[in-house]
Protein backbone atom coordinates (compact mmCIF):
# COMPACT_ATOMS: atom_id res chain seq x y z
CA UNK A 1 0.00 0.00 0.00
CA UNK A 2 1.63 3.36 -1.10
CA UNK A 3 1.00 6.10 1.63
CA UNK A 4 0.24 9.93 0.47
CA UNK A 5 1.48 12.99 2.72
CA UNK A 6 -0.21 15.88 2.40
CA UNK A 7 2.20 17.31 -0.19
CA UNK A 8 1.75 13.80 -1.89
CA UNK A 9 5.12 13.00 -2.05
CA UNK A 10 4.89 9.79 0.77
CA UNK A 11 5.49 6.25 -0.37
CA UNK A 12 6.16 4.36 2.31
CA UNK A 13 5.40 4.65 6.47
CA UNK A 14 8.13 4.10 8.41
CA UNK A 15 7.18 0.72 9.67
CA UNK A 16 6.58 -0.58 6.33
CA UNK A 17 9.94 0.41 5.24
CA UNK A 18 11.48 -1.50 7.88
CA UNK A 19 9.39 -4.75 6.91
CA UNK A 20 10.69 -4.46 3.70
CA UNK A 21 14.12 -4.09 4.57
CA UNK A 22 14.00 -6.84 6.80
CA UNK A 23 12.58 -9.11 3.72
CA UNK A 24 15.64 -8.33 1.50
CA UNK A 25 17.00 -11.40 0.70
CA UNK A 26 19.77 -12.59 -1.71
CA UNK A 27 18.38 -14.86 -5.06
CA UNK A 28 20.41 -16.77 -7.73
CA UNK A 29 20.24 -16.18 -11.05
CA UNK A 30 17.82 -18.80 -12.18
CA UNK A 31 15.36 -17.12 -9.78
CA UNK A 32 15.76 -13.34 -11.26
CA UNK A 33 12.47 -12.50 -12.95
CA UNK A 34 10.78 -15.01 -10.87
CA UNK A 35 7.66 -14.29 -8.94
CA UNK A 36 9.20 -13.54 -5.78
CA UNK A 37 12.19 -11.67 -7.14
CA UNK A 38 9.48 -9.37 -9.07
CA UNK A 39 7.98 -8.86 -5.46
CA UNK A 40 11.55 -7.86 -4.09
CA UNK A 41 11.78 -5.64 -7.13
CA UNK A 42 8.35 -3.48 -6.67
CA UNK A 43 9.51 -3.30 -2.58
CA UNK A 44 12.92 -2.05 -3.37
CA UNK A 45 11.39 0.31 -6.02
CA UNK A 46 8.99 1.66 -3.19
CA UNK A 47 11.92 1.38 -1.05
CA UNK A 48 14.35 3.57 -3.64
CA UNK A 49 11.23 6.60 -4.01
CA UNK A 50 11.13 6.90 -0.03
CA UNK A 51 14.88 7.29 0.03
CA UNK A 52 15.04 9.83 -2.89
CA UNK A 53 11.87 11.83 -0.96
CA UNK A 54 13.40 12.01 2.21
CA UNK A 55 17.09 12.89 1.09
CA UNK A 56 14.92 15.60 -1.09
CA UNK A 57 12.68 17.30 1.34
CA UNK A 58 16.11 16.59 3.74
CA UNK A 59 13.68 14.87 6.51
CA UNK A 60 14.74 11.50 8.14
CA UNK A 61 16.48 9.48 6.13
CA UNK A 62 15.11 5.78 7.91
CA UNK A 63 15.51 3.57 4.47
CA UNK A 64 19.58 4.60 5.49
CA UNK A 65 18.80 3.45 8.70
CA UNK A 66 16.72 0.49 7.97
CA UNK A 67 19.37 -0.84 5.81
CA UNK A 68 22.12 -0.62 8.17
CA UNK A 69 20.54 -1.94 11.68
CA UNK A 70 19.03 -4.65 9.58
CA UNK A 71 22.69 -6.06 8.22
CA UNK A 72 21.35 -5.54 4.42
CA UNK A 73 23.70 -3.34 2.71
CA UNK A 74 25.71 -6.36 1.22
CA UNK A 75 22.44 -7.51 0.17
CA UNK A 76 21.44 -5.02 -2.07
CA UNK A 77 24.87 -4.56 -3.26
CA UNK A 78 25.11 -8.05 -4.36
CA UNK A 79 21.32 -8.17 -5.63
CA UNK A 80 23.15 -5.14 -7.95
CA UNK A 81 25.82 -7.18 -9.43
CA UNK A 82 23.41 -10.13 -9.58
CA UNK A 83 21.69 -8.35 -11.86
CA UNK A 84 24.41 -6.97 -13.70
CA UNK A 85 25.46 -10.46 -14.83
CA UNK A 86 21.86 -11.37 -16.00
CA UNK A 87 22.29 -8.79 -18.08
CA UNK A 88 25.72 -9.81 -19.47
CA UNK A 89 25.10 -13.52 -19.58
CA UNK A 90 21.37 -14.02 -19.75
CA UNK A 91 19.65 -11.17 -22.02
CA UNK A 92 22.08 -12.33 -25.13
CA UNK A 93 21.46 -15.42 -24.51
CA UNK A 94 17.23 -14.83 -24.79
CA UNK A 95 18.37 -12.44 -27.95
CA UNK A 96 20.41 -15.00 -29.51
CA UNK A 97 17.45 -17.58 -29.32
CA UNK A 98 14.92 -14.93 -31.54
CA UNK A 99 12.58 -14.97 -28.24
CA UNK A 100 9.45 -13.25 -29.00
CA UNK A 101 7.14 -12.72 -26.08
CA UNK A 102 4.19 -11.35 -25.89
CA UNK A 103 4.96 -9.00 -23.84
CA UNK A 104 8.47 -7.27 -22.98
CA UNK A 105 7.11 -5.36 -19.58
CA UNK A 106 8.75 -8.23 -17.58
CA UNK A 107 11.91 -8.09 -19.35
CA UNK A 108 12.41 -4.52 -18.90
CA UNK A 109 11.59 -4.38 -15.17
CA UNK A 110 15.12 -7.08 -14.84
CA UNK A 111 16.73 -4.34 -16.98
CA UNK A 112 15.59 -1.54 -15.06
CA UNK A 113 15.95 -3.14 -11.84
CA UNK A 114 19.71 -2.70 -12.12
CA UNK A 115 18.75 1.69 -11.83
CA UNK A 116 16.64 0.90 -9.12
CA UNK A 117 19.30 -0.41 -7.10
CA UNK A 118 22.18 2.36 -8.42
CA UNK A 119 19.74 4.56 -7.40
CA UNK A 120 19.19 3.37 -3.82
CA UNK A 121 22.70 2.90 -3.32
CA UNK A 122 23.51 6.18 -4.69
CA UNK A 123 21.13 8.19 -2.00
CA UNK A 124 22.22 6.13 1.11
CA UNK A 125 25.71 6.05 0.23
CA UNK A 126 26.11 9.54 0.90
CA UNK A 127 26.48 8.61 4.79
CA UNK A 128 29.89 7.10 6.52
CA UNK A 129 28.10 5.11 7.64
CA UNK A 130 26.52 3.07 5.29
CA UNK A 131 29.54 3.16 3.12
CA UNK A 132 31.56 1.43 6.70
CA UNK A 133 28.43 -0.99 6.67
CA UNK A 134 29.21 -2.16 2.97
CA UNK A 135 32.32 -3.84 5.00
CA UNK A 136 33.05 -7.03 3.06
CA UNK A 137 31.22 -6.40 0.19
CA UNK A 138 33.07 -3.03 -0.31
CA UNK A 139 35.49 -4.39 -2.89
CA UNK A 140 33.03 -5.76 -4.82
CA UNK A 141 31.13 -2.40 -5.26
CA UNK A 142 34.00 -0.88 -6.33
CA UNK A 143 35.32 -2.83 -9.20
CA UNK A 144 31.26 -2.56 -10.59
CA UNK A 145 32.06 1.21 -10.55
CA UNK A 146 34.70 0.41 -11.96
CA UNK A 147 33.70 -1.92 -14.54
CA UNK A 148 30.21 0.95 -15.25
CA UNK A 149 33.12 3.96 -15.59
CA UNK A 150 35.48 1.77 -18.19
CA UNK A 151 31.91 1.52 -20.14
CA UNK A 152 31.47 5.34 -19.63
CA UNK A 153 35.64 5.71 -21.62
CA UNK A 154 34.56 3.07 -24.23
CA UNK A 155 31.36 4.94 -25.21
CA UNK A 156 33.58 8.40 -25.50
CA UNK A 157 35.97 6.94 -27.48
CA UNK A 158 33.57 5.49 -29.81
CA UNK A 159 31.29 7.48 -32.63
CA UNK A 160 28.45 4.40 -33.03
CA UNK A 161 26.55 6.36 -30.70
CA UNK A 162 22.96 6.92 -32.74
CA UNK A 163 20.81 6.10 -30.24
CA UNK A 164 21.13 8.43 -27.67
CA UNK A 165 21.64 11.36 -30.19
CA UNK A 166 20.64 14.41 -28.95
CA UNK A 167 17.96 15.12 -31.39
CA UNK A 168 16.15 11.64 -31.23
CA UNK A 169 12.89 10.93 -30.21
CA UNK A 170 13.32 9.26 -26.72
CA UNK A 171 12.21 5.51 -26.43
CA UNK A 172 9.10 5.58 -24.42
CA UNK A 173 9.41 3.81 -20.57
CA UNK A 174 6.55 1.52 -21.48
CA UNK A 175 8.30 -1.37 -23.63
CA UNK A 176 4.70 -3.64 -23.00
CA UNK A 177 3.77 -3.96 -26.66
CA UNK A 178 7.08 -3.48 -28.15
CA UNK A 179 10.01 -6.24 -29.46
CA UNK A 180 13.47 -7.64 -28.62
CA UNK A 181 14.77 -5.37 -30.95
CA UNK A 182 13.35 -2.24 -29.85
CA UNK A 183 14.30 -3.58 -25.82
CA UNK A 184 17.75 -3.83 -26.49
CA UNK A 185 17.95 -0.12 -27.62
CA UNK A 186 16.23 0.97 -24.25
CA UNK A 187 18.89 -1.58 -22.58
CA UNK A 188 21.54 0.76 -24.04
CA UNK A 189 19.75 4.25 -22.71
CA UNK A 190 19.20 2.37 -19.42
CA UNK A 191 22.69 1.63 -19.26
CA UNK A 192 24.42 4.83 -19.92
CA UNK A 193 22.40 6.45 -17.39
CA UNK A 194 22.85 3.83 -14.85
CA UNK A 195 26.91 4.46 -15.75
CA UNK A 196 26.10 8.22 -15.01
CA UNK A 197 24.58 7.41 -11.42
CA UNK A 198 27.37 4.94 -10.68
CA UNK A 199 30.05 8.81 -10.86
CA UNK A 200 28.26 10.24 -7.86
CA UNK A 201 28.12 6.73 -6.52
CA UNK A 202 31.81 6.35 -6.50
CA UNK A 203 32.24 9.80 -5.68
CA UNK A 204 30.80 9.29 -2.30
CA UNK A 205 32.77 6.05 -1.42
CA UNK A 206 36.08 8.12 -2.28
CA UNK A 207 34.40 10.77 0.26
CA UNK A 208 34.83 8.02 2.63
CA UNK A 209 37.98 6.60 2.41
CA UNK A 210 39.60 7.28 5.25
CA UNK A 211 36.87 5.08 7.00
CA UNK A 212 37.37 2.38 5.21
CA UNK A 213 39.76 -0.21 5.59
CA UNK A 214 43.26 0.72 3.64
CA UNK A 215 43.10 -2.25 1.33
CA UNK A 216 40.23 -0.75 -0.02
CA UNK A 217 42.03 2.47 -0.59
CA UNK A 218 45.29 0.63 -2.13
CA UNK A 219 42.79 -1.24 -5.11
CA UNK A 220 40.81 1.83 -5.77
CA UNK A 221 44.54 3.80 -6.39
CA UNK A 222 46.84 1.16 -7.84
CA UNK A 223 44.73 -2.12 -8.72
CA UNK A 224 42.13 -0.37 -10.47
CA UNK A 225 44.02 2.86 -11.28
CA UNK A 226 40.42 5.66 -10.39
CA UNK A 227 42.88 8.59 -10.61
CA UNK A 228 43.49 7.56 -14.25
CA UNK A 229 40.11 6.81 -15.10
CA UNK A 230 38.35 9.58 -13.59
CA UNK A 231 41.18 12.09 -16.31
CA UNK A 232 40.07 10.10 -18.98
CA UNK A 233 36.34 10.91 -18.61
CA UNK A 234 37.44 14.59 -18.08
CA UNK A 235 39.43 14.68 -21.05
CA UNK A 236 36.61 13.29 -23.53
CA UNK A 237 33.32 13.47 -21.48
CA UNK A 238 30.58 11.23 -22.80
CA UNK A 239 27.83 13.56 -21.13
CA UNK A 240 28.54 16.27 -23.14
CA UNK A 241 27.98 16.15 -27.90
CA UNK A 242 28.40 18.68 -30.43
CA UNK A 243 25.82 18.48 -32.89
CA UNK A 244 25.30 21.35 -35.79
CA UNK A 245 27.12 23.61 -33.97
CA UNK A 246 24.81 23.18 -31.07
CA UNK A 247 26.24 21.58 -27.09
CA UNK A 248 24.20 19.35 -26.02
CA UNK A 249 24.72 17.93 -22.19
CA UNK A 250 23.16 15.22 -20.48
CA UNK A 251 21.49 16.84 -16.96
CA UNK A 252 18.79 14.96 -14.88
CA UNK A 253 18.54 12.42 -17.84
CA UNK A 254 18.05 13.96 -20.87
CA UNK A 255 19.89 15.49 -23.64
CA UNK A 256 19.53 19.52 -22.98
CA UNK A 257 20.60 21.88 -25.71
CA UNK A 258 22.85 24.69 -24.23
CA UNK A 259 23.99 27.85 -25.32
CA UNK A 260 27.51 29.32 -24.42
CA UNK A 261 27.25 30.49 -21.49
CA UNK A 262 25.18 27.33 -20.19
CA UNK A 263 27.37 25.19 -21.59
CA UNK A 264 30.45 27.15 -19.40
CA UNK A 265 28.76 25.94 -16.03
CA UNK A 266 29.93 22.68 -14.46
CA UNK A 267 26.89 20.28 -14.03
CA UNK A 268 26.31 17.86 -11.01
CA UNK A 269 28.07 15.11 -13.16
CA UNK A 270 31.02 17.28 -13.87
CA UNK A 271 31.26 18.57 -10.27
CA UNK A 272 31.22 14.86 -8.70
CA UNK A 273 34.14 13.96 -11.01
CA UNK A 274 35.80 16.90 -10.15
CA UNK A 275 35.28 16.24 -6.10
CA UNK A 276 36.19 12.76 -6.84
CA UNK A 277 39.66 13.57 -8.36
CA UNK A 278 40.66 16.22 -5.83
CA UNK A 279 40.22 13.75 -3.02
CA UNK A 280 41.97 10.76 -4.51
CA UNK A 281 44.84 13.11 -5.59
CA UNK A 282 45.24 15.94 -2.42
CA UNK A 283 44.38 13.23 0.49
CA UNK A 284 47.20 12.80 2.71
CA UNK A 285 46.64 9.08 3.03
CA UNK A 286 46.24 8.64 -0.73
CA UNK A 287 49.21 10.61 -1.77
CA UNK A 288 51.05 8.11 0.46
CA UNK A 289 49.59 4.48 -0.90
CA UNK A 290 49.36 5.63 -4.81
CA UNK A 291 52.18 4.40 -6.97
CA UNK A 292 52.67 7.67 -9.32
CA UNK A 293 54.81 6.82 -11.63
CA UNK A 294 55.74 8.73 -14.85
CA UNK A 295 53.08 7.59 -16.83
CA UNK A 296 50.36 8.52 -14.02
CA UNK A 297 52.04 11.54 -13.51
CA UNK A 298 51.86 12.92 -17.26
CA UNK A 299 48.32 12.06 -17.33
CA UNK A 300 47.40 13.83 -13.89
CA UNK A 301 48.69 16.35 -15.53
CA UNK A 302 46.55 17.12 -18.25
CA UNK A 303 43.91 18.28 -15.99
CA UNK A 304 45.76 21.50 -15.63
CA UNK A 305 44.21 22.76 -19.24
CA UNK A 306 40.36 22.17 -17.53
CA UNK A 307 41.36 24.36 -14.42
CA UNK A 308 40.47 27.96 -16.30
CA UNK A 309 39.51 30.73 -14.52
CA UNK A 310 35.63 29.90 -15.40
CA UNK A 311 35.94 26.31 -13.52
CA UNK A 312 38.11 27.55 -10.21
CA UNK A 313 34.89 30.42 -9.93
CA UNK A 314 32.78 27.73 -10.07
CA UNK A 315 34.82 25.45 -7.76
CA UNK A 316 37.48 27.46 -5.44
CA UNK A 317 38.42 24.15 -3.65
CA UNK A 318 40.06 23.00 -6.98
CA UNK A 319 42.88 25.74 -6.49
CA UNK A 320 44.65 23.79 -4.37
CA UNK A 321 44.58 21.16 -6.98
CA UNK A 322 45.46 23.76 -9.52
CA UNK A 323 48.85 24.41 -7.19
CA UNK A 324 49.36 20.43 -6.64
CA UNK A 325 49.85 20.21 -10.22
CA UNK A 326 51.85 22.71 -11.10
CA UNK A 327 54.69 21.49 -7.97
CA UNK A 328 53.96 18.08 -9.50
CA UNK A 329 55.20 18.89 -12.96
CA UNK A 330 58.13 20.60 -12.04
CA UNK A 331 59.85 17.55 -9.29
CA UNK A 332 60.24 13.91 -9.75
CA UNK A 333 57.46 11.53 -8.59
CA UNK A 334 57.68 10.76 -4.67
CA UNK A 335 57.99 6.69 -4.16
CA UNK A 336 54.76 5.91 -1.77
CA UNK A 337 54.88 4.27 1.26
CA UNK A 338 55.94 0.33 0.68
CA UNK A 339 53.73 -1.96 3.92
CA UNK A 340 52.11 -5.22 3.82
CA UNK A 341 48.42 -4.94 3.43
CA UNK A 342 46.54 -7.61 2.83
CA UNK A 343 44.05 -7.06 0.79
CA UNK A 344 39.95 -7.73 0.45
CA UNK A 345 39.52 -8.67 -2.89
CA UNK A 346 35.44 -8.56 -4.88
CA UNK A 347 33.80 -11.95 -4.53
CA UNK A 348 30.28 -11.63 -5.62
CA UNK A 349 30.47 -11.63 -9.36
CA UNK A 350 33.45 -14.39 -9.38
CA UNK A 351 30.96 -16.58 -7.32
CA UNK A 352 27.71 -16.07 -9.32
CA UNK A 353 30.22 -16.83 -12.50
CA UNK A 354 31.85 -19.76 -11.05
CA UNK A 355 28.30 -21.17 -9.70
CA UNK A 356 26.74 -20.99 -13.44
CA UNK A 357 29.39 -21.76 -15.62
CA UNK A 358 27.99 -23.28 -19.19
CA UNK A 359 24.59 -22.78 -17.68
CA UNK A 360 23.74 -19.72 -19.49
CA UNK A 361 22.11 -20.55 -22.07
CA UNK A 362 20.09 -23.31 -20.01
CA UNK A 363 18.61 -21.03 -17.61
CA UNK A 364 17.81 -18.37 -20.28
CA UNK A 365 16.00 -20.91 -22.18
CA UNK A 366 14.00 -21.82 -18.82
CA UNK A 367 13.21 -18.14 -18.14
CA UNK A 368 11.96 -17.72 -21.64
CA UNK A 369 9.56 -20.19 -21.31
CA UNK A 370 8.24 -18.91 -17.50
CA UNK A 371 9.39 -15.49 -16.17
CA UNK A 372 8.78 -14.17 -19.14
CA UNK A 373 6.33 -15.87 -20.92
CA UNK A 374 3.46 -14.90 -18.50
CA UNK A 375 -0.72 -15.86 -18.79
CA UNK A 376 -2.82 -13.26 -19.50
CA UNK A 377 -3.70 -13.68 -16.03
CA UNK A 378 -0.28 -13.11 -14.66
CA UNK A 379 0.33 -9.96 -17.19
CA UNK A 380 -3.62 -9.00 -14.98
CA UNK A 381 -2.07 -9.14 -12.03
CA UNK A 382 1.17 -7.62 -12.96
CA UNK A 383 -0.05 -4.78 -14.05
CA UNK A 384 -2.02 -4.42 -10.79
CA UNK A 385 1.27 -4.47 -8.92
CA UNK A 386 2.73 -2.35 -11.42
CA UNK A 387 0.01 0.59 -10.92
CA UNK A 388 0.44 0.23 -7.32
CA UNK A 389 4.46 0.64 -7.26
CA UNK A 390 4.60 3.33 -10.10
CA UNK A 391 2.34 5.35 -8.29
CA UNK A 392 2.10 8.47 -10.86
CA UNK A 393 0.79 10.73 -8.32
CA UNK A 394 3.95 10.14 -5.99
CA UNK A 395 6.01 10.05 -8.88
CA UNK A 396 5.07 13.96 -9.70
CA UNK A 397 5.58 14.97 -6.79
CA UNK A 398 9.36 14.21 -6.79
CA UNK A 399 9.63 15.96 -10.47
CA UNK A 400 11.40 19.41 -10.44
CA UNK A 401 10.62 19.85 -14.23
CA UNK A 402 8.09 19.99 -16.15
CA UNK A 403 6.75 17.02 -18.19
CA UNK A 404 8.21 16.30 -21.60
CA UNK A 405 6.30 14.56 -24.62
CA UNK A 406 7.12 11.35 -24.80
CA UNK A 407 7.45 11.29 -28.53
CA UNK A 408 9.83 14.54 -29.42
CA UNK A 409 10.75 15.54 -26.04
CA UNK A 410 9.06 19.59 -26.07
CA UNK A 411 7.50 20.38 -22.72
CA UNK A 412 4.20 18.82 -22.62
CA UNK A 413 1.10 20.25 -21.53
CA UNK A 414 -1.18 17.71 -22.83
CA UNK A 415 -2.01 14.20 -21.17
CA UNK A 416 -2.95 10.76 -21.84
CA UNK A 417 -6.77 10.51 -20.60
CA UNK A 418 -7.26 7.41 -20.37
CA UNK A 419 -3.85 6.06 -18.17
CA UNK A 420 -2.89 9.94 -17.21
CA UNK A 421 0.63 8.57 -17.34
CA UNK A 422 1.79 9.67 -20.74
CA UNK A 423 2.17 13.14 -22.21
CA UNK A 424 2.60 15.05 -25.11
CA UNK A 425 3.35 18.32 -26.48
CA UNK A 426 0.48 18.34 -29.56
CA UNK A 427 -2.38 16.13 -30.67
CA UNK A 428 -0.09 14.80 -33.50
CA UNK A 429 2.80 13.35 -31.60
CA UNK A 430 -0.06 11.98 -29.35
CA UNK A 431 -2.03 10.25 -32.30
CA UNK A 432 1.92 8.77 -34.08
CA UNK A 433 2.26 7.38 -30.62
CA UNK A 434 -1.04 5.91 -29.98
CA UNK A 435 -0.29 2.67 -31.91
CA UNK A 436 2.77 2.16 -29.32
CA UNK A 437 1.39 3.24 -26.46
CA UNK A 438 -1.73 1.81 -26.67
CA UNK A 439 -1.08 -1.81 -24.91
CA UNK A 440 0.52 -0.13 -21.72
CA UNK A 441 -2.21 2.24 -21.71
CA UNK A 442 -4.79 -0.82 -21.41
CA UNK A 443 -2.91 -2.25 -18.48
CA UNK A 444 -2.41 0.98 -16.59
CA UNK A 445 -6.24 1.38 -16.78
CA UNK A 446 -7.27 -2.28 -16.32
CA UNK A 447 -4.83 -2.40 -13.25
CA UNK A 448 -6.81 1.03 -11.87
CA UNK A 449 -10.08 -0.20 -12.60
CA UNK A 450 -8.72 -3.14 -10.55
CA UNK A 451 -7.64 -1.29 -7.65
CA UNK A 452 -11.02 0.70 -7.13
CA UNK A 453 -13.16 -2.57 -7.46
CA UNK A 454 -11.60 -3.69 -4.79
CA UNK A 455 -11.33 -1.02 -2.49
Amino acid sequence: MLNMNSDGTQVLLSVEAEAYVEHLVKFGIKDVGGREWGRQHENMEKLNMQAVVNATAQEDEFIKDFLISCGKVDVVVHDLILTEVWKEKIFPELVDMNFNPKTTFPLYMVLYHEATVVNLLETTMFYRETCEAAEDCTPDLIDYCYRRLTQLVARSESVEDDEDEPNDPTLSAETHGGNMEELQKQEKKLNFEICIKVISLLRYITDNLESLPLSVMTRMLNTLDIPILLVQLVECPPWTKRKNGKVFKFIDSKWQELNFEESMKITKIEGQIWLALYTLLMNGKCQQKYDLNTHRKNSILKLRSHLTEVMLDQLPILVEMQRYLEHLSMMEPPAPARELILEQVPEIKEKILNDNKGKWKKIAKKQSQTFFNPSDSDVRAQAKRWADTYNFDVLEGLLTDPPKCAVCGAEATKRCSRCQNEWYCRRECQVSHWKKHKTACDLILEANDSVKANG
